[in-house]
């Protein structure tokens, strides 16, 4: 038999010819011969992309439930889609105040309403935690312009958000010099010793302090076993090639006033990470932000119009910029379901979701906050209509996603189980 033929292709093989480069679909020869003998099992990936400003409601949410809803003004140019997605509405976290304090619980649903409070771990950390060793990153958080994620870890820290394209571009593909990658080893190293002897000392501090000190010192010690395992992970494929990409590294936009290409730029880097099989969970959060959109129609700015008080012309503006951000949203999820992976594509198990912490802006409110969800393996094609009044849990949404992502928990934060009407193909 040809050698060629037996050995496992690479995910990232890439034909070449006359210059150009094309990413191959994902193929038998890619699954290793162990995987082939029990079952052809592809990657799950989830990804998060959230607004700080809402979404207007009376322009998301269709009128009718069910299957043969009338889309709204702004899920009429996605009806191309409109298998592919699910619609949500009438659902918050419960026990959660609004205001853009809910902002840092998008994704962890942790009740911060007492001074004592803190966040607890995010869906996307969560699910990174446990299936996210697979790839060089496990997990990528960003944002369109601050350090500002929704990614927080165990111990309730934020992970800091990428708001830089081109940086992006160079952590996901460029190949570091290899006096750079000798650096770096030495560093990790050097962090993995250092890490020994903080362990030490933290040991011997355990058996001197009060019981609630202890735990505090637990959680301490657990975070310092987490980034040990990391610095393990990132030395494992320091010798491993990056992919190769045939587009070109993008330019960030250092332009205040460019928010929707800022986001269309995140969103591109975001589709080469998951074809590329750089990482397999994604966040990217748009902060609230206070700039005039060049949009045309939109002369006043973002932050301002979303607090429009119900004035008419305000909130005309308004649409003409969630439009564009969901009109993003929807290329994004397009150009998964046309990129072939397997016999299917990529969007297949790809879980896209798309929220905010506010149901309201303009009234700071995070009832009847704003979901899409679109792709990885539900049944999709609905407009799944919960009280608006007496609002139904959401993180019963997150249980459903873990479970669609394989893990058998019944759990998160505050839900009381999976989402009534949302079911797995």
């Amino acid at each position: 038999m040809n050698i060629s033929l037996r050995r496992k292709l690479d995910r990232r093989t890439f034909l070449r010819a006359a210059g150009i480069s094309v990413a191959l679909p994902w193929l038998d020869a890619m699954v290793p011969a162990h995987a082939r003998a029990a079952e052809k099992v592809l990657p799950r990936r989830f990804v998060s992309v959230s607004l700080g400003l809402g979404l207007h409601g009376p322009n998301l949410f269709p009128k009718q439930s069910g299957r043969n809803y009338q889309p709204s003004k702004y899920l009429q140019p996605l009806q191309d889609l409109r298998k592919d997605m699910t619609i949500i509405s009438g659902v918050t976290h419960p026990d959660i105040k609004g205001g853009h304090i809910a902002e840092v619980v998008i994704l962890t649903a942790a009740n911060l309403n007492s001074d004592a409070a803190r966040n607890t771990i995010s869906l996307d950390q969560h699910l990174a935690g446990n299936l996210g060793r697979a790839t060089r990153f496990p997990s990528l958080s960003l944002n369109t312009s601050k350090s500002r994620s929704t990614s927080f870890a165990a111990n309730g820290t934020m992970v800091p958000a990428e708001r830089s394209p081109a940086l992006l571009f160079n952590k996901l593909f460029v190949e570091p010099t290899a006096q750079a990658r000798t650096a770096q080893l030495r560093r990790m190293r050097q962090n993995r010793s250092i890490m020994d002897l903080v362990g030490d000392d933290v040991r011997r501090l355990e058996s001197q302090v009060g019981v609630g000190d202890r735990e505090k010192l637990d959680q301490y010690f657990t975070s310092l076993r987490d980034l040990e395992l990391r610095l393990t992970e990132d030395e494992r494929w320091i010798d491993i090639a990056k992919p190769k990409v045939s587009v070109p590294a993008p330019t960030d936009i250092p332009d205040y006033h460019e928010v929707i290409k800022r986001m269309e730029l995140q969103l591109q880097m975001m589709h080469l990470a998951l074809q590329t099989d750089s990482t397999r969970f994604i966040t990217l959060h748009q902060s609230d932000d206070l700039a005039t959109i060049p949009i045309n129609g939109v002369d006043e700015g973002y932050h301002t119009l979303s607090h429009h008080g119900q004035d008419p012309q305000k909130i005309a503006q308004l649409t003409l910029i969630e439009s564009a951000i969901v009109n993003a949203w929807g290329d994004f999820v397009r150009k998964l379901k046309n990129t072939p992976e397997a016999d299917g594509n990529l969007l297949d198990k790809s879980i896209v979701y798309l929220t905010s912490n506010l149901g309201s802006a303009s009234s700071h409110t995070s009832k009847n906050m704003p979901a899409l969800l679109a792709g990885g393996g539900f049944r999709h094609g609905q407009h799944l209509a919960f009280d608006r009044n007496n609002n139904y849990p959401l993180p019963n949404l997150f249980v459903s996603i873990l479970q669609r992502m394989g893990l058998n928990e019944d759990y998160f934060a505050s839900a009381s189980g999976t989402m009534r009407g949302l079911e797995m193909i």
